[in-house]
């Protein structure tokens, strides 16, 4: 019986070892697209009208390579979620990040503050660095957000004006621009709902917010395949970065993993976790190479990243067989994919082949 125990608890610290050798193996090619994070429009001359690569140049055979990776590696995190391994991993997690979870409204508070300061001080932008405006209102405005979010009750308030702002984002630059930013709409629900104390539908304040970064980063990640070129300077720039491969597929590869990622998080409890701490390693390096700029900007959907790696709830409704997440993974692929291509070319009259 003994023996039998023995081998077993080596058989465990085997599976155990292996795991997390592949999970750091991934998550150190991760942390090396931190061009991922960094928001190209920021940083680089962009066309938003101009004609994206066709979609025969997209779907090619190093993308579907990379998709098989990716389902691979999503199909593998949700059959380990249910698993002893999986149970662990949650636990250690939730350890890790009991005392953020209490403070979650807290420092979604104080960030959003932060931010909108921030905003203010540099001047001159609406609500990313891209987004600029002469209007002597928002400064004001962004002041009055900022300070709204001292008080629970004046929160409502403060996701009023953030509303304000985008609506005037979309007047100047156009809705297809500010399809890059629905997170913006999330923190806004998120925020009155939590200043309200109330649902949206039965969705929590943070599920909203999740699903609103999940949807933003997908949205985002069919740049890098439809205008890979707009970050060909950055990547010149920053040669380390590309970890050494060409520049088309190290493009190629920091879409999928960010779209991969992205969709992750409207996914099951573990795996939305686990997908959060990837990305939140991605932005906080990308901090560090790209500057001030970029912490600025990505303060906010850092927050809400720590926010939802710190969400313990389980509930059992959450769950699903892990034979859907490929499918499921595939099915936003497309409809993504087909949104983009499709609202671009009817907007600004490009072609999608």
């Amino acid at each position: 019986m003994f023996r039998s125990l023995g081998r077993d608890a080596v058989s465990a610290s085997r599976a155990i070892y292996l795991f997390a050798s592949s999970i750091a193996g991934f998550c150190f090619w991760i942390l090396g697209t931190e061009e991922a994070a960094a928001h190209v429009k920021w940083f680089c001359a962009y066309d938003a009208a101009g004609q994206p690569r066709g979609l025969e140049n997209v779907l090619c055979q190093d993308f579907e390579l990379l998709l098989g990776v990716a389902l691979l590696w999503l199909f593998s995190g949700c059959v380990v979620e249910r698993t002893s391994l999986g149970e662990l991993i949650a636990r250690s997690l939730n350890r890790f990040t009991q005392s953020l979870e209490l403070h979650t409204e807290l420092m979604m508070r104080a960030v959003c503050g932060f931010f909108f300061i921030s905003l203010w001080a540099v001047g001159g932008i609406i609500l990313t660095p891209e987004l600029k405006t002469t209007s002597a209102l928002v400064g004001p405005l962004q002041l009055v957000i900022a300070a709204g979010l001292l008080s629970r009750r004046t929160m409502p308030l403060s996701a009023a004006g953030i509303a304000v702002l985008f609506a005037l984002a979309v007047r100047d630059y156009g809705t297809f621009h500010l399809a890059d930013y629905p997170i913006f709409l999330g923190v806004a629900a998120y925020l009155a709902l939590t200043g309200l104390q109330k649902d949206l539908f039965g969705v929590s304040p943070l599920d909203v917010v999740r699903y609103a970064t999940s949807v933003t980063l997908m949205w985002a990640s069919i740049e890098k395949w439809a205008y890979p070129e707009w970050s060909f300077p950055l990547l010149i720039e920053h040669p380390g970065i590309t970890l050494g491969f060409n520049n088309e597929f190290y493009m190629r590869a920091a879409g999928m993993v960010e779209f991969t990622l992205a969709f992750a998080l409207a996914w099951t409890p573990l795996v939305r976790r686990v997908a959060a701490a990837m990305l939140l390693g991605m932005f906080i390096s990308a901090c560090f190479e790209f500057g001030k700029l970029d912490v600025i900007g990505h303060s906010a959907i850092i927050v809400v990243l720590i926010a939802i790696v710190s969400d313990t709830r389980q509930a059992e409704a959450d769950y699903r067989a892990p034979l859907l997440a490929p499918a499921g993974l595939c099915a936003a692929l497309t409809v993504t994919l087909f949104a983009y291509y499709v609202g671009h070319a009817a907007i600004f009259n490009t072609t999608i082949l």
